[in-house]
């Protein structure tokens, strides 16, 4: 009598298994992403509620960067690490930092024709009714 409801049990847990790896195999089957629709619009309507936000972000951002040694995250501070760095002999550390100030640098110029760009959209935008033409 165990040697049967030992085996019914193994059988059953078999068969449990044999459904499990077929359901998730069918699962794995239907679930493959479907290709993804092709736009219908350019999103200009997204883009002109968002640009006000957008536009205070970069405002932000331009402010931080162009800050004076005080502030975290600008330009005059990053520079005042290298600086400190390059007269504590460390030109790993100098080398790297250097790297990261040449990065911010730049970092001003795009956000500054970003700015740019985005006042003719803003400016679009108020000639069309906000992108709902």
């Amino acid at each position: 009598m165990y040697v049967r409801r030992r085996r019914r049990t193994l059988l059953t847990g078999a068969a449990v298994a044999a459904l499990l790896a077929a359901t998730t195999g069918a699962a794995a089957a239907d679930s493959t992403p479907a290709p993804a629709a092709t736009p219908t619009g350019d999103g200009a309507r997204a883009l002109c509620k968002r640009a006000p936000k957008i536009d205070h972000r970069i405002d932000r951002a331009l402010k931080r960067l162009n800050a004076g040694a005080g502030q975290r995250g600008s330009i005059a501070r990053l520079q005042q690490r290298v600086d400190n760095a390059k007269s504590a002999g460390h030109s790993e550390i100098a080398t790297y930092l250097q790297d990261r100030l040449t990065f911010r640098t730049s970092l001003v110029t795009t956000l500054e024709q970003r700015q740019k760009d985005l006042a003719e959209v803003e400016n679009w935008c108020k000639d069309n009714d906000s992108g709902s033409s």
